[in-house]
């Protein structure tokens, strides 16, 4: 019976880890996709980066996660936060933009 914790800790906590890593993916990927479909003048009126700045940062992002850094690594960390940033604050600045019309 003693023996059995350890192994179940770590089957738990892998499953954990791809849950979290899964999850990163598809944020960022979100994120991606919404900044790939907008109109490039949009972010220049609401005063960030260009569209392609942000594009290439999301893209970047996803590709180390994917290669570099496991569910809870830097480079994970930090794609999740430029995926956030811009889904929570570009975003949200685009659809003001267009009196939130439109599907995103």
């Amino acid at each position: 019976m003693g023996t059995a914790a350890p192994m179940f800790h770590h089957v738990v906590a892998t499953y954990i880890n791809l849950v979290i890593f899964i999850m990163s993916l598809i944020v960022q990927a979100v994120a991606l996709i919404h900044c790939l479909t907008q109109r490039g003048d949009g972010f220049q009126a609401i005063g960030t980066l260009p569209k392609g700045a942000w594009a290439a940062i999301l893209a970047v992002c996803i590709v180390l996660t994917l290669l570099l850094s496991g569910p809870t690594g830097i480079f994970s960390l930090i794609g999740i936060a430029a995926a956030l940033i811009y889904l929570l604050d570009v975003r949200q600045g685009l659809r003001d933009l267009s009196d939130g019309k439109g599907f995103w």
